[in-house]
């Protein structure tokens, strides 16, 4: 299957039945990492929801998941598109996976390396 680069966040989720119409939740860590918002209009694609075979990858997440597409210890050039609440610079990358960029301010371009890597996201520390 082919994920379009404009791909915001992926997640498991259940079809609730709500009176006269299904409910499909996003989970709050999406709308928290500023990928999504709340109150926006999204393209929605439903993927058949079987079960995965089990993780053969080492790592501790499921197989299922998309891995992020940065590493600790990689060194990038990146754009500032965002600030996030704090006030740090926020950089998407490959399927609109987020780095936060303390100090970086929008439309800035900077080399970062990747300081920590999580699932959803990863913080970048600027070299120049």
């Amino acid at each position: 299957m082919e994920i379009s680069e404009k791909l915001l966040c992926l997640f498991s989720a259940e079809i609730e039945e709500r009176e006269d119409r299904y409910v499909v939740e996003v989970p709050r860590r999406e709308i928290d990492t500023g990928a999504v918002e709340a109150g926006g209009t999204y393209r929605v694609a439903l993927i058949n929801g079987e079960v995965a075979a089990p993780d053969t990858t080492g790592t501790d997440r499921p197989a299922e998941e998309p891995q992020p597409p940065v590493e600790e210890g990689e060194i990038r050039y990146v754009e500032i598109e965002d600030l996030g609440k704090q006030g740090d610079g926020i950089a998407r990358v490959e399927r609109g996976y987020v780095i936060i960029v303390p100090g970086a301010e929008v439309g800035e371009r900077v080399k970062i390396e990747v300081a920590e890597v999580k699932s959803n996201f990863a913080v970048g520390e600027i070299l120049e």
